[in-house]
């Protein structure tokens, strides 16, 4: 590839990710529920990554709590449950460390399946924590069916991202007057 064909590529790709953020912006300032804007923002995800599954979990009474899907399986949204020494998800949670995996990612030996998921059984994973006020509360995953070498570009973006929703949840909380640990209270209220 050319230099010049590069830098295009590379300022396309910058102006991607400042859309990407733009549009989360937004999202946080409308008059939205907190599941109208985790959606949202789960969508922006998914078109951006062009993955197969976006998962937003949210720290609930010390738990993982699914709180968003792209695909949701029934039963799973605000209902599925991770402790936070569990898999994956709750090793991102504990040690606040982005994991970026390309290929058989159940094959990880800090993997975990949850047979409510089908998304265990796909290939790349990409999982970064959500923080609020330097604490994590939640975490984001991006999964692909395929195998997936996740770019520099991309964790950051996800990690930003997770930032982003932090900011948000940490709004919906003042807004609201619920407590760091009622997450399944915020959820249920902003659905109603």
């Amino acid at each position: 590839m050319s230099k010049v064909k590069e830098l295009e590529s590379q300022l396309d790709l910058a102006h991607q990710q400042l859309r990407l953020f733009q549009k989360i912006s937004r999202f946080m300032v409308k008059e939205l529920s907190l599941n109208q804007v985790l959606t949202g923002i789960n969508g922006l995800v998914i078109e951006f990554m062009h993955g197969d599954s976006c998962l937003l979990y949210l720290l609930d009474k010390g738990d993982l709590l699914l709180c968003s899907s792209n695909n949701p399986s029934p039963g799973t949204l605000g209902q599925l449950r991770i402790h936070i020494d569990e898999g994956l998800t709750g090793w991102v949670a504990r040690e606040r460390r982005l994991v970026a995996i390309s290929k058989e990612a159940y094959l990880d030996t800090r993997f975990k399946a949850f047979a409510e998921l089908p998304e265990d059984q796909y290939e790349a994973f990409l999982s970064a924590p959500i923080i609020a006020r330097n604490k994590v509360v939640g975490v984001i995953n991006v999964q692909h069916r395929k195998p997936h070498i996740f770019t520099g570009e991309e964790m950051e973006t996800l990690t930003t991202v997770g930032e982003q929703v932090g900011v948000l949840l940490s709004l919906a909380r003042l807004e609201s007057g619920y407590a760091n640990e009622e997450v399944s209270a915020l959820v249920n209220a902003s659905a109603s």
